[in-house]
């Protein structure tokens, strides 16, 4: 398939046109609203690009059957506006994308944050569990269980409002690409290849997670080069959701600091990008929590 007739993503700008491109790249069974507390303030410093899985949020239903082929529509979208070079940090299913951008694609990618994240997401069978659940019940069995899967008990509780809006965003996604989301991380395997994400990598982890937690979350700051470790506490999977200001001072962090100057072949030389930006950290908004960051060893 050529890069003109592959599907373009459901997507949006937000931030200054001639900065440099932030991409936010969402779980399965959300939508680009799940990063709209990041997204004031990371618009401050970079033009931020969130995209819709297929069939998510509306988006056209062209189902994606690996993480590859997602990365590969991913790609052809920013080529259309001539964004070849990007910062992204992605959740879950997005973490696929970004480790897939990272290990195939190297060239595009100057900084990583991998969030929720896992060099394998459970196993295969789990997830094409899931699959068969949808095709003989429909998603409704999977949207009244997402929020256990996403929130503390305690956040789900105190936040009605945000649980009800977990649950109907899952309900409105199209089955068939929720199938075929399921199919590509039941596929999904990189644990061979870690040592090969050449970029700054922040991981980052809610401590109640328990669908891809701390464990897995040591597993990628073990494997990959360049990489730290931020801890959020009293949160679960989707952590930009319940703790948006840690999770947004965290990205601020790591985007001012670990961006790769791009490498010129054609000089042999390092350029040094619009996107090496200075810290800014004063306007970031105050931690509700401490977060705990640990280096690598």
């Amino acid at each position: 398939m050529s890069q003109t007739q592959i599907p373009a993503l459901q997507y949006r700008f937000d931030g200054p046109e001639e900065a440099p491109v932030l991409i936010l790249g969402p779980s399965l069974g959300t939508t680009w609203h799940m990063w709209d507390r990041q997204v004031p303030e990371l618009a401050k410093q970079w033009r931020v690009f969130r995209f819709d899985l297929p069939g998510h949020g509306g988006a056209p239903a062209y189902p994606a059957g690996s993480v590859g082929d997602l990365t590969d529509r991913l790609l052809a979208t920013l080529d259309r506006f001539g964004v070849q070079r990007f910062g992204y940090a992605g959740c879950a299913l997005g973490g696929a994308v970004g480790m897939e951008l990272a290990l195939r694609h190297p060239e595009r990618l100057a900084s990583l944050a991998l969030i929720a994240a896992s060099p394998r997401f459970g196993t295969a069978d789990e997830f094409r569990q899931r699959g068969v659940i949808v095709r003989t019940n429909g998603l409704d069995p999977i949207a009244r269980t997402s929020p256990e899967r996403w929130f503390t008990s305690g956040f789900a509780a105190a936040q009605p409002a945000i649980t009800e809006w977990a649950v109907q965003m899952v309900r409105t996604t199209d089955p068939g690409c929720y199938i075929a989301a399921c199919e590509a991380l039941a596929a999904f395997d990189v644990r061979a290849d870690l040592a090969h994400v050449g970029v700054p990598t922040l991981v980052l982890v809610g401590s109640d997670d328990q669908v891809t937690g701390p464990a897995e979350a040591r597993t990628l700051v073990a494997g990959i080069p360049d990489a730290r470790l931020a801890v959020v506490p009293g949160a679960s999977h989707l952590v930009p959701v319940e703790q948006p200001a840690a999770v947004t001072d965290l990205l601020v962090r790591h985007f001012s600091t670990a961006w790769q100057p791009a490498f010129d072949s054609s000089t042999g030389q390092t350029a040094i990008p619009a996107a090496q930006v200075a810290p800014v950290l004063a306007s970031a908004p105050p931690h509700p929590v401490p977060i705990a960051e640990i280096a690598p060893a």
